[in-house]
């Protein structure tokens, strides 16, 4: 296949297949026919795009964890402890980074070693391995709609199998789940296996099933300027939307600051609708997922506890349609059930308290939804001028000359010369553009604001701020200010 924004035809799609399914034994077993009838079989309670319609309607946000063990039984355990004692909305099942590396093999010794030391020794759960058989388990012992959760670059039999299984919703990119998470890996060969997903989750919908699409919104989670990640999610909506996928959820990581934070998702969905009318795709089922801070952790429960409920509260005055949650034990390391679970009630508790309150408008708020709009604009408006119209090629282009530039992430195709720090109150701006191709009336409006920070700290504006901003949250501020001596 070569790279272009176009829809797939369906001998395109089937052809791609063939190879797809060989490439773990498991794909043998996957039958979209019976997978479509076991589909409408299903409950409507288990439905994630329902769910989160639902939600919108009523305006209210869920909460949905992260989790996953390598084991089927410790999975559903896990899954329903979170459920039962957490009170969570929706589930989770995070994938493990095997996985995430297309290595099955080290998957099946990751499976036989966590059997013999009866605990999990993947970080996460191997879908491929246990095949529609396996996943289908966890579906039929589980009451809540389910989510492919994963970090993988090529994730095309990862969602034949979980999708065929029963799973209605599945995260990533071909952007958001390159970029931050693999160093060598071209967007070319992304964006066309992301292609692939998308054409498939098209194919199910032509037959009836919604399943959802949810682009991974926080990126590095450090520092992103909300407009570079909105652009990201608006393109990626797109890439989905054409390829038939009607149910998209775009998503925003906490940069910190409650205004930016609420500017950021109220931006998303509506620059997002315009994107999708103006090009045509005019019934898509937009909803918006807010990500509790990505960044560092304090080790103190208490403090992190802090941490996660600040999240919550940005979330529901967001009004997201879901936030995901964070654990007190992000600074540790793997949490266990019973901190996920914590994590969750702590979250449920402020969404139930800010139940029916959104953020109301000001001065302040709307001046940051247009700052972070027209960011957007000048960042879109250059992808699709690279790519002549063609989105898709846009995007590769956009990364080459650093239109698009990920603060901090691995990857050899990403430019890295943008540099974010944060504003005097915390607001996350673009210190040095590198190519992000601002105008220079929003250039000279985000120097300024820094500009302001570095006049109140009695300090030159440079990357020192950068680094001091990074490390702030888990040392129990917001903005990095220098030590008084």
């Amino acid at each position: 296949m070569k790279l272009k924004f176009k829809k797939w035809t369906e001998e395109e799609f089937f052809q791609v297949r063939e190879e797809v399914l060989k490439g773990w034994p498991t794909g043998k077993d996957v039958d979209l026919e019976e997978a479509v009838k076991y589909h409408k079989s299903l409950p409507a309670s288990k439905n994630f795009s329902k769910k989160l319609l639902d939600a919108k309607k009523a305006g209210i946000t869920l909460a949905q964890p992260r989790a996953g063990v390598a084991l089927i039984d410790e999975h559903i355990e896990l899954l329903n402890f979170l459920d039962t004692e957490g009170g969570a909305d929706l589930l989770p099942s995070t994938i493990d980074s095997y996985t995430r590396q297309n290595k099955y093999e080290n998957c099946e010794k990751g499976i036989e070693e966590s059997k013999k030391a009866g605990r999990s020794l993947l970080n996460g759960f191997p879908g491929v391995n246990h095949g529609v058989t396996g996943c289908r388990r966890v579906v039929e012992a589980t009451n809540l709609p389910l989510q492919l959760r994963h970090g993988t670059p090529d994730a095309r039999l990862l969602s034949e199998i979980m999708l065929a299984a029963g799973f209605t919703s599945d995260e990533g990119g071909g952007i958001s789940y390159n970029v931050p998470y693999a160093k060598s890996v071209s967007l070319e060969k992304t964006l066309i296996d992301w292609q692939y997903v998308d054409r498939l989750v098209g194919w199910y919908e032509e037959h009836g099933v919604s399943i959802n699409r949810e682009p991974f919104g926080p990126l590095t989670g450090t520092l992103v300027p909300p407009s570079m990640s909105n652009a990201v999610g608006i393109l990626e909506g797109l890439m989905a939307a054409e390829q038939g996928v009607k149910n998209i959820t775009l998503g925003y990581g906490q940069c910190g600051n409650l205004i930016q934070d609420v500017a950021a998702i109220r931006a998303l969905e509506s620059q997002a609708e315009e994107y999708f009318k103006e090009f045509g795709y005019n019934d898509i089922q937009l909803t918006t997922v807010f990500h509790q801070w990505m960044g560092g952790f304090p080790e103190d429960e208490a403090k992190a506890f802090g941490v996660i409920s600040n999240g919550a509260s940005a979330a529901a005055l967001a009004g997201a349609t879901k936030v995901i949650v964070k654990t007190p034990h992000e600074a540790i390391g793997v949490p266990t059930k019973e901190a996920n679970a914590a994590g969750i009630r702590a979250t449920k508790m402020v969404l139930n308290l800010l139940r029916g309150q959104k953020l109301s408008t000001s001065p302040e708020l709307e001046k940051e939804i247009e700052i972070i709009k027209a960011e957007t604009k000048c960042i879109l408006d250059k992808v699709y001028e690279l790519g002549n119209g063609d989105w898709a090629i846009g995007i590769v282009k956009a990364f080459e000359q650093g239109v698009l530039d990920v603060p901090f992430a691995p990857s050899i195709y990403n430019a890295g010369k943008m540099m974010p720090a944060r504003d005097n109150v915390g607001k996350v701006r673009y210190l040095a553009l590198g190519n992000v191709p601002l105008s220079k009336e929003l250039a000279d409006y985000n120097m300024a604001q820094l500009e302001e920070r570095g006049k109140f700290e009695g300090r030159p504006v440079t990357f020192q701020m950068t680094v001091d901003d990074i490390f702030a949250v888990g040392k129990g501020t917001l903005i990095g200010r220098p030590e008084k001596k």
